[in-house]
């Protein structure tokens, strides 16, 4: 049959209109990004980084179908600085938050930093935060940038710690506005919130970026005595507490993982696990009250040098497990450094956008490792912390060469031989070590000059006194 003379010039129309929406809904799909982040969470405080004693289901599960990095690191040894860096991809003293932020500090997130929850939500991504902030001082105000204005859509978080403990939180701030007294213990709160937004008020045409940030198990630790009884035969309540508290983040992380795989949203998820710095306190707990707060550090570097505040192994490396179904081969291992700053830019490498070009980005795309491949670094891993005497430090590979603030002692390690930095092994390898040296130094000198000199008005602290032992 001959079709009529205008259908003729029609058809062709019609193709071309119809084209692009066949076009568009064959695009593969932008993946989720979610980034679930524990408060003070040893290196050895999961049953997959080795503890043989703390319950870890959900993350062990999570590790059997991504990928373990055994030198995950984060940028900081305290909280807001490797929070910031973690948004940011850049080191605390050049995105300016360089300590953790007491309130009425004025130290902040400052508003011209770029963060990952901003570039997502300029290229079509809902965001979400549920949890502990800490990157400003004057929180739910004016007088400092809020969640909102780092680019979070809709958010649910404290300044700093829940108080009065993780039981029964009454400091939450939903949107800007106070919630009031809540009934619950703070990880499974946190984890509900997430859950909701993510049923209830996220967009479900477009990809989203979810950060889940739990207060477990920084101090003030509270723990659901169901979690508890999982420690029934342990003697000391403040170890059943600290415990118990691992697993009680451990199960708001499985709250969340159900709830993506029941939305099935799993499969197209981009899924980050770790921890903002090495456990408090000194690992034996060191009160004689076994119910005070201070009796329940008992955080694991399993076996790694230094605790929270150092830069040494044990106040930096931390649990890292990355999952990305059909793009990270479930059950796999990783021994490739990385730290805080990457996930911007591997974020930003995954979703397709470009990074920042108008400042220096300090972390670079890990995407190459998810398949085994190497990676380049531009710049160097870097550390520099506000606390005790060596406190800058480089990584490179199996190498790490720390130092002090006057750039007039170092130390340099064999991480690869001795992963507990026990033997300073500058003299021996001296070509190396000044080669570090010098990088150390110049990227010392480099980052302080980048970000706000707010470090400078700080007092210097004072040295306690040590008192001597009868067994010296």
């Amino acid at each position: 049959m001959t079709l009529p003379r205008f259908t003729h010039h029609l058809l062709p129309l019609c193709l071309l209109a119809t084209a692009p929406l066949i076009a568009a809904d064959t695009l593969p799909k932008k993946p989720n990004i979610v980034i679930f982040l524990a408060d003070d969470m040893g290196w050895g405080d999961a049953a997959c980084f080795g503890s043989k004693v703390i319950k870890t289901p959900h993350l062990d599960k999570l590790a059997s179908e991504g990928m373990r990095f055994t030198r995950c690191y984060s940028a900081d040894s305290v909280c807001s600085p490797a929070r910031a860096a973690i948004l940011t991809g850049r080191t605390p003293y050049r995105n300016g938050v360089f300590r953790w932020i007491p309130e009425g500090h004025e130290v902040h997130l400052r508003q011209s930093e770029i963060t990952i929850a901003t570039l997502l939500q300029q290229n079509g991504y809902e965001t979400c935060h549920s949890g502990k902030w800490h990157l400003n001082s004057e929180f739910n105000s004016p007088k400092q940038p809020q969640p909102n204005d780092h680019g979070y859509d809709w958010w649910f978080a404290t300044q700093n710690n829940a108080s009065p403990t993780h039981k029964n939180p009454v400091n939450f701030v939903r949107n800007g506005k106070e919630v009031g007294p809540l009934l619950g213990f703070s990880a499974p709160l946190v984890a509900a919130e997430a859950v909701d937004w993510l049923r209830n008020h996220r967009n479900p045409s477009k990809p989203f970026f979810l950060t889940v940030w739990t207060h477990e198990p920084h101090l003030p630790i509270e723990s659901d005595p169901k979690f508890m009884a999982l420690y029934k035969d342990i003697a000391d309540p403040g170890v059943r507490q600290h415990h118990g508290n691992i697993t009680q983040l451990d199960s708001a992380l499985g709250t969340v993982l159900k709830e993506l795989d029941q939305q099935k949203l799993s499969d197209n998820t981009l899924f980050i696990f770790t921890s903002d710095n090495g456990p408090e306190g000194k690992g034996q707990g060191n009160a004689k009250n076994k119910n005070s707060q201070n009796n329940r550090n008992w955080g694991s570097t399993n076996g790694l040098r230094g605790r929270k505040r150092h830069s040494y192994e044990g106040g930096i490396r931390v649990p890292g497990v990355i999952r990305w179904p059909g793009k990270i081969k479930p059950g796999s291992v990783t021994d490739t450094p990385i730290y805080g700053c990457d996930y911007l830019p591997t974020i930003c490498d995954v979703v397709g956008i470009p990074m920042p070009t108008d400042r220096v980005i300090d972390g670079t795309s890990i995407r190459p490792v998810f398949t085994n491949g190497p990676l380049k670094r531009i710049q160097p891993m870097f550390w520099r912390n506000a606390y005790y005497e060596m406190r800058i430090a480089i990584i490179d590979d199996d190498w790490k060469i720390m130092g002090n603030n006057k750039h007039t002692q170092f130390e340099l390690y064999n991480l690869k031989d001795d992963p507990s930095e026990t033997t300073n092994v500058s003299k021996k390898f001296p070509e190396r070590f000044e080669r570090m040296k010098k990088l150390l130094i110049k990227n010392d000198i480099a980052v302080l000059a980048d970000g706000p000199d707010w470090w400078k008005h700080e007092k210097p602290r004072k040295k306690k006194k040590s008192k001597k032992s009868k067994h010296n």
